[in-house]
């Protein structure tokens, strides 16, 4: 008899993949359940409630919320989708870097740096324009393209008296003249299944901040940095940030691993939150079997 897989679905906001992705499980007839982040809790000492789930997919908005309940549930031996190993990775732009830099994966060239000082050494070594990105966040937010010393000067202050540790984390990169887009792949496992360009007219073109979708066909190169980029990074369900830099060719921006597409799946016909709950089936049912 076929064995049915309980799953849980991590979530802190009912967003339009998270809504296609409970409507996927219900057409496959799975056992799941919905777990917001901000009604929940941990007890390290009694997992009972957790260990009734085959797998656990992580959807939260927060980097933190999530890295925390994957490393807890790791510990207790539950899988997860995506892994604490993984988001720890991709939900820090630095280490994000650090893995595409090892792997030799090409990447926008990038420094790091702890005070005003050696954060404006750094820029002027670089050369002007930069762009400046926290190492935690999504969406395009906070971040802030420098085109000469008067402006990152002033930037800069205002980072520092921000007061927190991690703006006074410096995350600086070159700023590459993308053609009016950047490319977003869509990966599970290991395949790339769609991938869209966002176009905008800002340098900014994240589809949370205006850019339009289009679809963008998947070439060989395409697919070949991307199966690299998430090879890296440990793989799973991963969004791939891809920009091309009128010399150098491809080269991955960013790697996020709780991933939106709510303009990839309309646009490229793929079903995408029915292929995210395949490949967690799939996690479930190695680990009930490794556990046979």
């Amino acid at each position: 008899m076929r064995r049915r897989y309980r799953i849980g679905v991590l979530y802190t906001r009912l967003r339009v993949e998270e809504k296609w992705i409970f409507a996927a499980l219900e057409r496959r007839g799975v056992d799941y359940e919905r777990l917001d982040d901000r009604e929940i809790h941990f007890n390290l000492q009694d997992p009972q409630f957790w260990q009734g789930f085959d797998a656990v997919l992580e959807r939260s908005i927060s980097y933190y919320s999530g890295l925390y309940a994957l490393r807890t549930l790791e510990g207790w031996g539950i899988p997860t989708v995506n892994t604490a190993r993984v988001a720890e990775i991709c939900g820090d732009k630095w280490n994000t870097s650090v893995a595409l830099e090892r792997a030799g994966v090409p990447q926008p060239r990038v420094r790091l740096a702890f005070s005003v000082e050696a954060a404006m050494q750094a820029i002027e070594e670089m050369g002007y324009p930069v762009v400046l990105k926290p190492v935690v966040g999504s969406w395009g937010r906070m971040l802030a393209k420098i085109n000469d010393r008067e402006a990152a000067e002033a930037i800069l202050e205002h980072r520092a008296t921000l007061g927190s540790a991690q703006q006074n984390v410096y995350y600086i990169q070159e700023y590459i003249p993308k053609p009016g887009r950047d490319i977003r792949a869509i990966m599970v496992g290991d395949r790339v299944l769609t991938a869209i360009y966002r176009n905008a007219e800002h340098w900014i073109t994240n589809t949370a901040r205006g850019g339009q979708g289009t679809l963008c066909p998947i070439t060989p190169e395409i697919e070949a940095l991307c199966l690299k980029a998430s090879a890296a990074v440990g793989g799973g369900v991963l969004g791939i940030d891809l920009v091309e830099h009128p010399e150098r060719g491809l080269l991955v921006n960013e790697v996020n691993h709780t991933t939106e597409f709510h303009t990839a799946q309309p646009l490229s016909g793929v079903d995408i939150a029915d292929e995210i709950v395949a490949y967690t089936l799939q996690v479930a049912r190695q680990h009930v079997m490794e556990g046979v």
